[in-house]
């Protein structure tokens, strides 16, 4: 999401500030300001807030909000449409849940196309507020636990996206990080597909004992991960 408004924001010529988790691997953060945008490292719960408050005062001009953006979300489901352009017969699309955006995004299109369709949430257990919420009914606020999987994973849902969240999603698996790092080391042993852990978490939730039946579609995120983590994770370490 960063790279790509950092990218968008250099293409019309227009400055573009980020405001991101301090504890961002520092890869993430080299492509955001490879692309011309200035970073802003503050604290993981100052950053949720920014998420919360859908503002940063401290800076000027147009904010764009990485998960609650309404356009952000139809443009993400686009990534529905090309799966069952590609497989009109999938059963379930298994889609990692950070604030929700992504996943929603995906299931407000394959509703439309084909509600047969199941759209899954995949969350890592260090950090699964989604499961907490359809467990309790309501968001609820967890204990959030930092690891090597840091595109998804908060302390509760955004309480904006809860009515979208529990409304479109077909529940939410939640991965352990041994599970996680088993399926960085598939992707790129057996697709040459470099996966960060978020990208990583539908296709560990598609290898586990309790995955969905039927043809399986995972949405693999991202790639951006430090070299030095990838390679303990590839030495299964």
């Amino acid at each position: 999401m960063a790279q790509g408004v950092a990218w968008c924001a250099r293409r019309i010529g227009v400055p573009c500030a980020v405001v991101v988790p301090d504890g961002a691997p520092r890869a993430k953060l080299d492509a955001i300001e490879r692309l011309g945008a200035t970073t802003i490292p503050v604290p993981f719960e100052r950053w949720w807030q920014v998420l919360v408050d859908g503002t940063y005062p401290d800076l000027d001009g147009v904010f764009v909000h990485p998960v609650a953006d309404r356009a952000v979300i139809a443009g993400n489901g686009t990534i529905g449409l090309e799966i069952l352009e590609d497989l009109p017969d999938c059963d379930a699309i298994l889609v990692p849940f950070g604030g929700g955006g992504l996943s929603c995004g995906i299931a407000s299109a394959v509703r439309e196309v084909s509600p047969r369709t199941r759209v899954i949430a995949c969350e890592v257990e260090t950090a699964a507020p989604l499961a907490a919420a359809l467990a309790a009914g309501a968001p609820t606020r967890i204990e959030r636990r930092a690891s090597f999987v840091d595109g998804i994973g908060s302390s509760a849902v955004l309480e904006e996206m809860w009515p979208l969240a529990s409304g479109l999603l077909d529940g939410s698996r939640t991965v352990s990080l041994e599970a996680v790092a088993a399926a960085i080391r598939r992707l790129a042993g057996s697709a040459r597909v470099v996966a960060e852990g978020a990208g990583a978490a539908p296709v560990a939730a598609a290898l586990a004992e309790n995955a969905p039946e039927g043809k399986i579609a995972c949405v693999v995120s991202g790639g951006v991960i430090d070299a030095v983590v990838l390679a303990s994770i590839l030495r299964a370490e």
